[in-house]
């Protein structure tokens, strides 16, 4: 296995994952009618931009490249065009190493919002040329959003900028 920075990318990867989660043009919320739209009844759509102010790598065997339990905690910022609406954390374990410079993340995170949290959890493979579009399940939430369920979309528009796009169902 080549050997490569497993901190960048890594930090790369789950903030593009926290970006791609989070990041998005002017939201736009969009209810369904169930009446042959484009989204069922009950769901609603949304962008969010997720903008990364802290992160860290825990590499817990100390070995020089990704290692089954490292992980990478990051927090940031929920924004609707330039708003400042929430915030954002997440933890992300690596789970599985291969050939070929690949590995697999397994993250939880919450998105808390005015109205209430929304956790989110799933898993992905990062390569050296990323991580790529992302989908997480919507797990559960609080407030507004206790009976939650659905998936968010993320995709990477920087090394610290995810644009989320959100599927809730209540």
């Amino acid at each position: 296995m080549r050997h490569f920075n497993v901190k960048g990318l890594v930090l790369s990867a789950v903030t593009g994952f926290t970006a791609l989660i989070f990041c998005a043009q002017p939201a736009a919320a969009v209810t369904g009618s169930g009446g042959g739209g484009d989204y069922p009844s009950g769901e609603e759509v949304f962008q969010l931009t997720a903008q990364q102010t802290q992160g860290t790598f825990v590499d817990v065997d100390g070995s020089s490249g990704p290692s089954l339990g490292d992980e990478f905690v990051v927090s940031g910022n929920l924004l609707r065009g330039s708003t400042t609406v929430g915030t954002y954390s997440e933890i992300c374990t690596l789970t599985r190493t291969a050939p070929a410079d690949e590995f697999d993340l397994q993250c939880a995170a919450d998105l808390a919002l005015p109205q209430g949290q929304l956790t989110l959890q799933g898993g992905f493979t990062v390569t050296s040329a990323g991580p790529g579009d992302i989908d997480l399940a919507i797990t559960g939430g609080t407030g507004r959003y206790r009976t939650a369920h659905g998936t968010v979309h993320g995709v990477a528009t920087s090394s610290t900028e995810t644009r989320l796009t959100v599927h809730l169902i209540r």
